[in-house]
């Protein structure tokens, strides 16, 4: 009896939704900043799959307000949003998204 789809197609659908998973290391807690994905072109225009990681850093910021350490995953302009901002107006933020931290 034929169902259609087996389990090894299964799992290459699986595979190729998955395929551009992203980790979260590499998302921003405060922007929200991606990889970028896309083409590397050579010189003979032989294209391969490639992606633009953000510059990701791992801060830790000191919460007057709560009298300890929390540590963001961060990027470059993430890091400048907490500067120019303020790291309790940015932690409000966070939590009103709804995120934990």
């Amino acid at each position: 009896m034929y169902l259609g789809i087996t389990a090894l197609s299964k799992t290459i659908i699986s595979n190729v939704y998955h395929r551009k998973g992203v980790p979260m290391s590499a998302i921003c807690q405060v922007t929200g900043r991606k990889p970028g994905f896309g083409k590397s072109v050579s010189h003979s225009h032989k294209r391969t799959n490639r992606r633009w990681d953000p510059n990701i850093q791992r801060k830790t910021y000191y919460l007057p307000g709560e009298g300890r350490r929390i540590t963001l995953n961060v990027s470059a302009k993430g890091i400048k949003t907490i500067d120019r901002d303020g790291i309790e107006a940015v932690v409000a933020r966070l939590r009103a998204r709804g995120e934990k931290i």
